[in-house]
This record gives structure tokens, C-alpha cells and sequence, in this order.
């Protein structure tokens, strides 16, 4: 028996739809995108690709709801933050960020920093919370650019989006979101929100396959940001520099068409499931396993109390246990699939108390049932006596 819980790192299983999309694109279709002779195939690779984009934007909001050309597709949020980043800051610029980031945030920034980019770090609680006023003083002090996560990898925490977009907006300061572990899971629309940038990803919350994701882009803020891999684009092709016209400004290169394939697919599964479905199973999974490790003596939960917003990604730690040895113990004697260390998050882990050891994450997803919960609540418990 496997039971998996790590859907922080990605989801599984993916829909059926998904395999199946990608099996059939690769299949019977698999012509590449604006490099053919406008073939029936050439003109499906082209259809596909751009009801992605349009379904990207009617479900997290953004200027390409009106032009799907302000939707970046890239690898995932990694290389949708690099390219803003790398793309908008210079030497000289003030960028503000929090101690809750993933290093897909904190690695670029602090190779911007050594290029003469000043970076300030707004110190959360240790729930795992970004205040916004806090926030705000240090956007007082001058800024370029905000960069926040939405919701922790590590311990769930929910930021409060909508204030912290509001003190950007009126600051004047373009907010970047990383919405990893909230897009497709949380209700979203960049638009409304203000944000100069939505990064999402493909894998996770959106149930599409690895090496999908994106950026839905603010027009006038696309404009201000340098392409970041510059390429063939099928678009263009008389002129050696790299076109500035949207989207081809930021896809440079074949896109991984088989992968967007699968996420056109999970997305038309996500539309007929519900969001709203999809959310309520989770949190009734999430508050089962929470509730059931509480009671677990010598078990911590990182980050948010009870009822505090979050999400079901819940980081803990037992005493006594090296949290390496309770991952490997938990899939080798009960099948459970967790993940331990530092999820890529050295700041946030230190914000929370738990650096250098790190923490366990469990994370329960959609397709998790509540049998497996209690199961894996029960092995938790055998493991911390």
C-alpha cells in the first residue's frame, strides 16, 4: 500500500485526462508551434497552446482575460521568477520580499544583490505571517519592486494577499506574487489584485504535468522587463533581434508542447470538478490530520494555530526524532510519502524556529482519502512513543 502526501511538491495522481492528452498529443499530433506549414497539425498545436493561455487567464484573472498574449507560458514558477527578476531589476534598484520565500525567490534575488540590487527582507512571524504594516515601512523606505509568496511551502500559511496588494498599490510599488502553492487551489485574479505579476505553476494546485507554468503579466509592467532567454520564436524571423511583441518577447525556443497539452487538460478538469469542491475536500482532509497529530504527545506543528488561514501543507517535527529518519521509517514500514529537511526554504524554516534541522511536511491532497489519513495519523503516533 502507498499513501501519498507530499501534493507541496506536486500533485498526484494527475487526472486521467492529463495522461491521456499528453499520450495523444505526442501521439497524433505533435507538430511545433508556429514552425510548420499552417498543416491542420501546425493549426492544432497553435489552438492548444492559445486556449491554454485564455483558460490561465479566466481562472486567475489578469489582462489576458482580454489578450491571452499577457500569458507567459514557461517551465514553472522558477523560471517565471527568474525572468522578472533577472529581467526588471538593475544595479541600484530596492527590492522588498519576506522571510517566507522559497529559494525560486531568494537564490535570484541574492544573485541580483551581488549585482549591486538592494534586497530587504521583512521579518514574518513566527506563525509564518507577513504583516502588512510592516510591510508598508519598508516600502516607505523606497522600493522598485515587491516579490511575496502567497501561501508558505512549509507550514501552509495563508498571507493576507489582499492587504498586502493594497499597501503596493498605494505605494506605487508593482507587486510580483509567487503562487505555487495557491493557484487552482485559492481564488485569484491578478487583475483585481493590482499585481504587476501573477508566476504560478502547473504542477501542483492546477493538477497539470511537471514543466508547465507561467506569468500572467500587467501590460505596462511586461514592457519595462528585458526577455530573458532570447531564441528562435517562429515569429519575426528577418530581424537577429528578439521581438518585443507579447508573448513571443519572453518564449523564446520550443515550448513543451506535450506538457501544455496535459495542463489544457487538467484545466478543463479543474473547471468541471470546482474549485470550491476541490478546496472543501482538501481542508476537511487537512483539518483530520491536524487534528489527529495535536494529539500526538511530543508532535509540534510549525507556523499557524488552529483556525488561522492556511492551507494543508502542515511542516512538524517530533522531539527526540530526526525528521529524515521519520520519512524514510514512514515509507518504509507504513508506505507513507512524505518530505523532510529544508523544502528548499532555509528563510522561512528559520523564521518558524526549525533551522538547521528542518521539519517533516505532510501535505494531503484532493485524491487522498480519509482512511489514508487516519492511517497515516496512527503511524505518526506509533513512531513518536
Amino acid at each position: 500500500m502507498s499513501i501519498y502526501l507530499n501534493n507541496a511538491a506536486t500533485t498526484w495522481p494527475k487526472p486521467h485526462e492529463t495522461a491521456s492528452a499528453i499520450y495523444e498529443f505526442i501521439t497524433e499530433r505533435g507538430a511545433n508551434l508556429a514552425r510548420g506549414a499552417a498543416s491542420r497539425r501546425d493549426l492544432e498545436s497553435l489552438d492548444e497552446v492559445f486556449s491554454c493561455r485564455q483558460k490561465l487567464a479566466d481562472l486567475l484573472g489578469g489582462w489576458a482575460k482580454r489578450s491571452a498574449k499577457y500569458a507567459t507560458l514557461t517551465s514553472g514558477v522558477t523560471e517565471s521568477l527568474n525572468i522578472i527578476i533577472k529581467g526588471y531589476l538593475k544595479d541600484g534598484m530596492r527590492v522588498v520580499t519576506s522571510s517566507m520565500e522559497h529559494n525560486a525567490v531568494m537564490r535570484p534575488l541574492r544573485s541580483a544583490e551581488a549585482g549591486g540590487v538592494h534586497v530587504d527582507v521583512v521579518q514574518c512571524s513566527m506563525k509564518g505571517y507577513l504583516d502588512p504594516m510592516a510591510f508598508a515601512r519598508a516600502l516607505d523606505k523606497g522600493a522598485d519592486l515587491a516579490i511575496v509568496s502567497h501561501c508558505s511551502n512549509v507550514c501552509g500559511a495563508l498571507q493576507d494577499l489582499g492587504a498586502i496588494a493594497e499597501v503596493c498599490r498605494a505605494k506605487r510599488v508593482p507587486l510580483v506574487v509567487d503562487s505555487a502553492q495557491t493557484a487552482g487551489v485559492v481564488d485569484l485574479d491578478a487583475e483585481a489584485l493590482g499585481l504587476a505579476a501573477l508566476c504560478f505553476t502547473g504542477h501542483k494546485g492546477l493538477f497539470g504535468p511537471q514543466g508547465t507554468g507561467g506569468v500572467l503579466w500587467d501590460p505596462e509592467f511586461a514592457e519595462k522587463c528585458s526577455s530573458f532567454i532570447e531564441g528562435g520564436t517562429g515569429s519575426v524571423s528577418q530581424d537577429e533581434h528578439q521581438p518585443q511583441m507579447m508573448p513571443d518577447k519572453f518564449e523564446a525556443g520550443t515550448p513543451n508542447l506535450p506538457g501544455i497539452a496535459g495542463l489544457l487538460a487538467s484545466l478543463e478538469w479543474l473547471g468541471k470538478t470546482g474549485l470550491k469542491n476541490i478546496r472543501e475536500k482538501e481542508q476537511r482532509l487537512g483539518d483530520r490530520l491536524e487534528d489527529g497529530m495535536r494529539k500526538i504527545n511530543g508532535l509540534r506543528i510549525l507556523g499557524p494555530a488552529r483556525g488561522d488561514p492556511r492551507l494543508p501543507v502542515y511542516g512538524v517535527n517530533i522531539d527526540g526524532k530526526d525528521n529524515g529518519v521519520l520519512a524514510r521509517d514512514l515509507v518504509d514500514r507504513y508506505g507513507i510519502e512524505t518530505r523532510p529537511g529544508l523544502h528548499c526554504a532555509p528563510a522561512a524554516h528559520k523564521t518558524l524556529g526549525s533551522f538547521p534541522a528542518g521539519a517533516l511536511r505532510l501535505s494531503p491532497g484532493y485524491f487522498n482519502t480519509e482512511e489514508e489519513i487516519d492511517a497515516a495519523v496512527e503511524a505518526l503516533t506509533e513512531l513518536a512513543k
